[in-house]
């Protein structure tokens, strides 16, 4: 028989079933306009700042979240302060945009209902805050290297700034932590009906992210936009 942190029923680890449930939305966020601009490395200023802008506002509100919930069974494994991006995206748009960027930067629809249901969660299903913190995390320590030096070149970065978002540490340093957090994940104390509950949820945390990258490209150049 089951419980809330038994792990009967399960035939896959968490962090195999999220990867396997998640993969066709992660290539189509992966695959959006904006994403495709910033891959090709024809990315500007202004829509990338816009980019960062959003992603802090989802960040500022995940990260709390998350910190407090840490005596929360569950959620505590997954607790890796050298995870956190918010003070980094924030030094990255003190440097690239101006101290002036909450103000001056929009948060788009999309990441103001991609807040209120990570405020929802921490309410109403806190154990849920880890499919978020899954889409997020994993696919910065997956990506980051090789976006930040995309980033680098698109934006003709010099080497002292501007993609702290994306550094955690050398090769081995982020491999070391990716690698932590899916051993964390993995031996999530989760019986079957919470693992569908983070799949789902998961899953929505991608699509919410595609309704962003699709928001976020309505600012792209008109260059970009007819390359796309």
């Amino acid at each position: 028989m089951s419980n809330d942190h038994g792990v009967c029923g399960l035939t896959q680890d968490l962090s195999e079933s999220l990867r396997l449930e998640t993969r066709a939305l992660h290539l189509q966020a992966e695959r959006s306009a904006f994403m495709a601009v910033l891959l090709r490395g024809q990315m500007q200023r202004t829509p990338y700042c816009a980019m960062l802008r959003n992603l802090h506002a989802i960040y500022a509100t995940l990260e709390p979240a998350l910190q407090r919930q840490a005596t929360h069974p569950q959620l505590a494994p997954l607790l890796l302060p050298r995870l956190w991006r918010e003070p980094a995206l924030r030094e990255d748009l003190d440097l690239l945009h101006g101290l002036d960027w909450q103000g001056a930067l929009a948060v788009q629809p999309a990441t103001l209902r991609y807040v209120a249901r990570l405020e929802q969660l921490e309410r109403e299903q806190p154990l849920l805050l880890a499919a978020h913190s899954y889409v997020r995390y994993l696919g910065d320590l997956s990506g980051g290297q090789m976006l930040s030096r995309i980033v680098r070149d698109s934006l003709q970065l010099g080497p002292d700034g501007g993609t702290a978002f994306y550094d955690f540490g050398d090769a081995a340093a982020t491999a070391d932590l990716k690698q932590a957090y899916r051993e964390a994940l993995a031996a999530l104390p989760v019986d079957a009906a919470a693992q569908r509950a983070l799949v789902a949820e998961a899953r929505l945390a991608f699509e919410l992210h595609r309704q962003l990258f699709d928001e976020l490209a309505e600012g792209l150049p008109p260059a970009a936009a007819v390359s796309r």
